[in-house]
């Protein structure tokens, strides 16, 4: 189950891989297809969400901020 962390209404659009960076924003990248390369990322939004070990951080499909925690093998 997901818990939102952060509200940012990103409205998607095709073609564009949408994911939370290394500062904590949400930047958007031209997905390759068919031969050709993908595009340089650009910032959507402005956030500044700080991450936590543990958990993975994804863009929703109401475009905000959520995280569900990560499966983990135990050690043997």
């Amino acid at each position: 189950m997901a818990e939102r962390v952060e509200k940012a209404g990103v409205v998607r659009e095709k073609g564009y891989l949408y994911y939370l960076d290394k500062q904590g924003d949400v930047s958007r990248a031209k997905m390759a297809r068919g031969g050709k390369k993908g595009g340089k990322p650009e910032k959507v939004a402005k956030l500044g969400v700080t991450r936590e070990d543990g958990y993975l951080y994804f863009i929703d499909k109401n475009g905000d901020v959520s995280r569900s925690k990560m499966a983990r093998r135990k050690k043997k």
